[in-house]
């Protein structure tokens, strides 16, 4: 699918910066290197590895296959800024078109910037660019189940559990269990999920910050 990237989504909340989700840039490599640096340790319990340990990809290498994969209509791989700082990243993956039309989430936080509803309103924005945007009938998000706090991600924005998938990913040295969720088109009914998540904070006491945050699906 052609001219479905680069695209570029901006979430605003009243009194609260703005969140944009765009593509990684070369120019970005210092940032987002110091980024991932910085979380090595907060992110490795829950990111996918690869068993056959092929070693580090270049930064320019990744922003390619990133772009090349989205050009492909395969995949649309942002990064999160907030206040114009790099935060972490939000990729719909796996993209399938024809009679399935669907696509998988993925996404991590930087661990400074937890607690702060980023993960829920940015995968919010992803699903209604991708039911609005691009035209997909479903999004997935798996989650492993000892990952809380991006569980209470997809549960604050009402993702439906479709079931334990056993063994789905390789992450932090073995074959790990996923827990699957999902939402479709009838399940916004044409609505906005990112309104709908607005309109739970408007509803819900404010609570301080927490040291958690949603971490790799």
């Amino acid at each position: 699918m052609a001219g479905l990237w680069p695209s570029i989504l901006t979430i605003r909340t009243p009194g609260e910066p703005d969140r944009v989700m765009r593509a990684l840039r070369t120019r970005d490599r210092a940032e987002w290197e110091h980024l991932r640096i910085r979380n090595r340790t907060w992110l490795s319990p829950w990111e996918a590895t690869n068993p056959d340990h092929l070693g580090h990809v270049k930064f320019r290498h990744l922003v390619r296959r990133y772009d090349t994969e989205a050009q492909a209509g395969r995949m649309q791989p942002f990064v999160i800024e907030v206040g114009g700082r790099l935060v972490g990243q939000m990729h719909l993956f796996n993209i399938a078109w024809g009679s399935l039309r669907s696509g998988s989430a993925g996404y991590w936080v930087s661990q400074d910037m937890a607690g702060r509803g980023i993960a829920p309103a940015c995968l919010a924005a992803l699903v209604d660019h991708a039911f609005y945007g691009l035209g997909l009938h479903r999004v997935e998000v798996d989650i492993r189940p000892e990952n809380t706090p991006s569980l209470r991600v997809v549960e604050k924005l009402g993702f439906r559990e479709e079931g334990v998938r056993r063994r789905l990913l390789h992450i932090d040295g073995a074959w790990r269990d996923h827990r699957s969720f999902a939402l479709t088109t009838e399940d916004l009914a044409g609505g906005s999920l990112v309104a709908a998540w607005n309109a739970t904070r408007r509803e819900t006491p404010p609570t301080p910050p927490t040291p958690e945050a949603a971490r790799g699906a």
